[in-house]
């Protein structure tokens, strides 16, 4: 079959590669997508295991429609009955880019109608529409050369709620996003990792289940797929013990730091969630104090942006930030993911690796910097001096 996983920008390779990790083949990567090939297993697979996965979708049937009248007799065309059930719902997440048909909700709309009007016509009833928790979830793409595509939700609810998240400090980073930034860094979890400022966690606990070889979603209550009429419960469970006996023991420390005690008793929470009590170590520090764990590591941080979380001298923060690893974090190498581009500066070193990413709505940049270690960061970082 045809599958879809949809990841958020910049982290469509990132997911390719994870893809191929798991069986899926003829692997093609899209905009905010990654297509591949695969039987059921992959499909159980990629919904339990990929980090960097929105929604994992199977393609189910693609035509081009001329009007909206010829786009409702193409879907009166389809046997809806084989999919959902009278007792069944349903709901239609639909987006459009066509010139003639160039409203989403109407699309979605015209297409409710016309597989309520199926049903009504050959069984005098029909099924309901529950937008929130539907038996069938149905996605719809109709784009610029009035192709629609037509695909089956089997995630259900968004993969990135990974269901850990009891709470969460003001402007989280989506799980999707973090595992993305994990799995950019290029830790091959032969070091202690480090967030100095964790907030709710979530960074340092998509490190942990990583590190440990744990699928993201293992914990999760439902999918999608499993209210499908093809739904194979003996080989989801085979799935889900696979997964378990994949996960491994890490040599190293994972680290999450916060100025702030709430912030350290809900990231505490939260990884107790995730059913992973004792593999972090969080702990009240600021990062203008905080010493290396070991002599390498990664560093990954969120720090505030000056846009949701405000700081009162963003500029003297982020120099700060600088001069921390400069002073103390030789060998290390260090991320940081933020949207103002002027206090990125301001760190004061020469980053090896820039990456757009969308952290919700805010464009930003992850930068990688390199502590290098004894005469080398020296020479380096006068370097640095010279070029200010």
């Amino acid at each position: 079959m045809k599958i879809i996983a949809k990841t958020l920008q910049s982290l469509e390779n990132v997911l390719a590669k994870e893809i191929e990790g798991i069986g899926g083949t003829n692997i093609q990567v899209l905009k905010r997508a990654v297509q591949f090939d695969g039987d059921l297993k992959v499909l159980y697979r990629a919904n339990l295991e990929l980090r960097t996965a929105v929604r994992v979708l199977v393609a189910f049937k693609e035509f081009r429609t001329k009007h909206e009248n010829h786009l409702y007799g193409k879907i009166m065309e389809i046997d809806w009955a084989e999919h959902i059930g009278m007792e069944d719902t349903f709901a239609i997440d639909a987006v459009t880019k066509s010139a003639y048909l160039d409203h989403s909700k109407y699309l979605a709309h015209k297409i409710k109608d016309a597989i309520v009007d199926q049903f009504r016509n050959r069984f005098g009833e029909r099924p309901n529409v529950d937008v929130r928790n539907p038996t069938l979830r149905l996605n719809v793409f109709l784009n610029h050369d009035n192709v629609c595509k037509l695909s089956f939700d089997t995630s259900g609810i968004p993969l990135h709620k990974r269901g850990y998240r009891l709470d969460s400090q003001e402007a989280p980073i989506n799980e999707v996003l973090a595992a993305g930034m994990v799995l950019m860094s290029g830790w091959e979890r032969d070091c202690d990792f480090v967030d100095p400022m964790c907030g709710s966690g979530t960074i340092p606990i998509e490190a942990a289940l990583y590190a440990h070889n744990i699928a993201p979603n293992l914990n999760r209550q439902e999918f999608g797929f499993e209210k499908m009429k093809n739904f194979d419960a003996e080989l989801w469970e085979e799935v889900k013990a696979e997964a378990r006996a994949r996960t491994s023991d890490f040599k190293h420390n994972i680290y999450g730091f916060d100025r702030d005690f709430e912030a350290i008793n809900i990231a505490e929470s939260n990884a107790e969630q995730a059913g992973l009590e004792g593999l972090i170590t969080f702990k009240r520090e600021q990062m203008e104090v905080l010493e290396p764990t070991s002599e390498k590591g990664i560093m990954v941080m969120n720090p505030p942006y000056d846009e949701r979380l405000q700081v009162s001298d963003i500029i003297e923060f982020y120099s700060m930030i600088g001069d921390q690893l400069k002073q103390k974090f030789g060998g290390w190498a260090a991320w940081i993911i933020s949207s103002n581009k002027e206090a990125l500066k301001r760190v004061g070193l020469r980053s090896s690796r820039k990456i757009a990413l969308m952290n919700g709505s805010l464009e930003c940049k992850f930068h990688r910097f390199d502590m290098y270690a004894g005469s080398k960061k020296t020479k380096f970082q006068n370097k640095e001096e010279e070029e200010e």
